[in-house]
């Protein structure tokens, strides 16, 4: 018999389901360049093909309608750096996640070995915060479109944290371990 979904826990590697899906989605954001820039490829792309005379007409249309204020206030090198920021940020977000996950600690230094990964993804998408809130500051772009983003950002902050914190435990289990071995070794020493 299934559960009902509200009843049910959240699965061992939703940090890692939605992070996948998160990278996928600021990827899809990226491609259509912050929701902006493809309006200037298109403007500029046409006048490629054109008689000096059509080109003309057309220009004093794209002026008209003010379609080149984007190309002027935001040159494409300036997307192609923040498009190139979020992806190494969601790069980088999904190797420390999957380096964390690969270790299974048995130690204590294993133990922190995947912490340090766990704090750095978490780092990671603190940063994809700050990155996204730049991008709005600077862009004229509205906000509220960028709230889905921003809400499996933060998303992905909480349950990588509670997979971080769920780890406590695995600890604690180490330490108990390590004390009863050291029991053993001071019994077989005094005896």
């Amino acid at each position: 018999m299934s559960v009902l979904k509200n009843k049910r826990g959240l699965s061992g590697l939703e940090f890692y389901r939605n992070g996948i899906v998160l990278r996928k989605n600021l990827t899809e954001l990226l491609l259509r360049d912050f929701g902006i820039r493809h309006k200037i490829r298109k403007s500029v792309a046409y006048t490629k093909n054109m008689t000096e005379e059509d080109a003309a007409i057309f220009q004093n249309l794209v002026d008209k309608y003010e379609c080149t204020n984007i190309i002027e206030e935001y040159p494409g090198w300036m997307i192609d750096n923040m498009r190139t920021n979020i992806l190494n940020l969601c790069h980088s977000m999904i190797m420390n996640i999957t380096q964390a996950n690969t270790i299974y600690p048995t130690n204590e230094y294993e133990y922190y070995d995947r912490r340090n990964y766990q704090n750095h993804a978490i780092g990671n998408c603190e940063q994809l915060l700050q990155e996204m809130q730049y991008i709005i500051s600077v862009i004229p772009v509205d906000a509220n479109k960028y709230l889905p983003y921003t809400k499996m950002i933060v998303k992905e902050i909480q349950l990588l944290k509670g997979w971080r914190k769920s780890d406590n435990r695995i600890l604690k289990s180490i330490q108990e371990k390590n004390n009863v071995n050291n029991e053993n070794d001071n019994n077989r020493d005094n005896a």
